[in-house]
């Protein structure tokens, strides 16, 4: 109908409401009707002020546990009543006076999509749904209670006060010392990320300063991370990230669409996020992943250049997410998990090809396990699932499989995982496979066929980490994501995953050879010194066995990609009944020194043929070298006598042209407040990278 109006036709009426910071203006004075004869506007209710107790120590900060967002604007979560005070014109008469509170997000404000919201004034507060109480009134002022609803949209609101009049409605001016952030609450048991226990509240919330774990389960590392998400700038430098998602306003109250956003905006794969993937070694264009150490820097300049920042890896992404779900109030953790899989056709198995003779065919082998992968939790109800699957969800920022069009992943009921309901959005058999796949060995025939030799349950998934609450300690978390390892719950789970539609081999029903074992250890591990690996074949039957075997070094990425082969070393073995016998290998420093990669991994695959039988064993292992440690010391002096006002968080880069075996600089700065605190340090150089060191100290306030 060529007479239809332009946003009549089927289609939305109004453009998307996208952006937190876009505007519409609002009319200070809107008529309604003709003016009253004898009316004049000095005889309406005005307002003369507006007070937002919006300091750090007045009591809506601390009530609602905002008064470490270093922000002088008012920051509450919703489902909880804050507290504003109203000066008038003249004295407040209820009886014929009548005023309301509307907040407002964004352009085309609409009241039911919640972008436009009138605060009707009541009697007493409903618990979780927008409403204002006066608490006290005196002459011209009023005290009020401000309930907002514990579903509203999450995001900086600007604030009006309404008086009716004769004439028709008179607001106060635009002023942007008004404007609002409310929050997630995860104190309000109407919020959809409560969490009832508030050790963990303070944890995952509230805590600025988190450890991640990486390495190799053997040789665990641990390095800080200033998640830093009260610090100036940084709230909103998170709202500006979902406003360059262009994630709907309407939608900023649901954390499941929010963390789903982050997961895609934290990189900049395909929609020019926060953070440019590396994993090649090469950073000529920015810095080195090990250089950062906390993500303020990180969003600080994105928000301001609006261009990706160079460069990260899983746990730049993983310290950076982390940051954006707790400055909105999602709780969230870091959590690694070491022997990673990376599926790429959710099969449930890395394939590893073997030629007639055991050695790795490389031109076949395409899979790989990444030594460690970082990813985050986010705790919240998932209304969209069945009854129990709510609680921690697997959100992961790093860019490795496309979800919906985009590099996403998550978010991902770890539950659901646990028992194999893979059907459940989002991502979940991708993250089943992470923690769950097999490895699969197979011989490559001449003729074509490919022979499964040993299927091994157990290396993928090896161990699950994250921070204890409360401490820098590691806690296991393995248990929530897997049964253990041949229960009849595990298999439950594994036959569920299968039901819907998880493709896996036929390898499961593969019974290996018990004959004959092998196994290894790998000696001294410290950068620079010679290696040891000590290979044990074990005998388990009354047959004397000869074993032709092959050892092949590798310096690897950390996601388990070979650089190049720094050791090719072939033994032969005699296998006498009943016995086990030990080969050792030497590896010099020699050999590998000059090819290694930054985080020093050493990656040992190890295959043996039974000659007797033609069975082939396979082991393989990557070591994190142990490499030297950053000291750090503080000197006292007369200038860093001071009263903790500053909030200083930024990092300090030097350049250094040679570096012999020992190297000091020094570093001046201000504690930005009182209490413990932490220095933090990285060295970075071609050669070797996550060179760290860290130093806690407290701060006291001096007179």
């Amino acid at each position: 109908d060529s007479t239809t109006p332009t946003g009549l036709n089927g289609r939305r009426a109004l453009p998307p409401n996208v952006s937190n910071e876009e505007e519409d203006e609002v009319p200070t004075m809107e008529t309604i009707g003709l003016m009253p004869r004898g009316f004049t506007l000095k005889d309406a209710l005005e307002v003369q002020e507006i007070f937002l107790f919006n300091r750090e120590y007045d009591r809506n900060k601390r009530e609602h546990h905002t008064d470490k967002y270093y922000n002088l604007k008012l920051i509450v979560r919703r489902g909880q009543p804050f507290h504003i005070q109203i000066t008038f014109t003249r004295q407040y008469n209820p009886e014929k006076d009548q005023f309301w509170i509307e907040y407002v997000i964004g352009r085309y404000p609409q009241e039911n999509k919640g972008t436009y919201i009138v605060v009707p004034l009541v009697q007493e507060l409903q618990s979780g749904k927008w409403g204002a109480t006066i608490t006290h009134s005196n002459d011209r002022t009023i005290d009020l209670n401000v309930m907002p609803a514990a579903n509203c949209i999450v995001g900086k609101f600007r604030m009006y006060v309404a008086t009716l009049t004769p004439a028709g409605i008179l607001r106060t001016r635009r002023n942007p010392n008004t404007d609002t952030y409310i929050l997630f609450n995860p104190w309000c048991a109407e919020d959809s990320v409560y969490l009832d226990d508030e050790q963990e509240r303070q944890e995952y919330v509230l805590n600025d300063l988190g450890t991640i774990f990486y390495g190799d389960p053997e040789s665990i590392r641990t390095r800080s991370w200033n998640f830093g998400q009260f610090e100036e700038g940084i709230l909103d430098a998170c709202l500006y990230l979902m406003d360059k998602a262009q994630l709907d306003l309407s939608g900023r109250g649901n954390p499941i669409k929010i963390s789903r956003v982050g997961s895609a905006m934290i990189n900049s794969k395909d929609d020019e996020g926060v953070v440019v993937g590396s994993w090649n070694n090469m950073y000529e264009y920015g810095v080195p992943p090990s250089v950062w150490t906390g993500s303020v820097d990180i969003l600080l300049e994105y928000h301001s250049s609006k261009q990706p920042v160079r460069y990260g890896q899983c746990w730049v992404f993983t310290g950076v997410f982390n940051t954006f779900l707790r400055c909105l109030g999602i709780p969230a953790r870091v959590v690694t998990n070491f022997s990673s899989a990376h599926d790429n056709d959710a099969n449930l198995q890395m394939d590893f090809f073997l030629d007639e003779n055991g050695k790795v065919d490389s031109h076949l082998t395409k899979d790989s396990i990444w030594n460690y992968h970082c990813w985050n939790e986010a705790w919240m109800s998932r209304p969209d699932l069945p009854v129990g699957f709510g609680g921690w969800q697997v959100v992961d920022s790093t860019p490795q499989e496309n979800s919906d069009g985009m590099y996403r992943c998550g978010p991902a009921s770890v539950q659901a995982v646990k028992h194999g309901h893979v059907c459940f959005q989002f991502d979940a058999p991708f993250v089943y496979a992470e923690v769950n796949s097999d490895v699969v060995y197979l011989k490559a025939m001449k003729d074509g066929r490919r022979i499964v030799q040993k299927v091994d349950k157990t290396h993928i998934g090896k161990l699950i980490v994250t921070k204890e609450v409360g401490t820098n300690r590691m806690k296991d978390i393995t248990g929530l994501y897997k049964f253990e390892e041949g229960t009849e719950e595990e298999r439950l789970a594994l036959e569920t995953a299968l039901m819907y539609g998880v493709k896996t081999h036929r390898a499961q029903d593969v019974v290996p050879s018990t004959e004959v074992d092998m196994d290894f250890v790998v000696g001294d591990t410290t950068l620079g010194n010679d290696i040891k690996v000590k290979i044990t074949f074990k005998n388990n039957s009354q047959t004397r066995y000869t074993a032709t075997a092959y050892l092949s070094g590798n310096i690897v990425f950390y996601t388990g990609v070979a650089k190049c082969e720094f050791k090719n070393h072939n033994f032969d073995v005699t296998l006498e009944p009943m016995k086990a016998q030990t080969v050792e290998v030497l590896i010099k420093s020699s050999e590998y020194m000059s090819q290694l990669l930054e985080q020093a991994f050493l990656h040992f695959f190890i295959t043996a043929r039974v000659n007797e039988t033609e069975n082939i064993l396979a082991k393989q292992k990557t070591i994190a070298l142990k490499i030297p440690p950053l000291v750090l010391k503080v000197n006292i002096c007369s200038c860093m006598r001071f009263i903790a006002l500053y909030r200083q968080n930024h990092t300090n880069l030097f350049h250094c042209r040679d570096v012999g075996r020992n190297l000091t600089w020094e570093s001046k700065c201000i504690p930005k407040r009182e209490g413990p605190q932490k220095l933090m340090a990285s060295l970075s150089c071609d050669a070797l990278r996550h060179v760290y060191g860290e130093l806690d100290i407290h701060v006291q306030k001096t007179v």
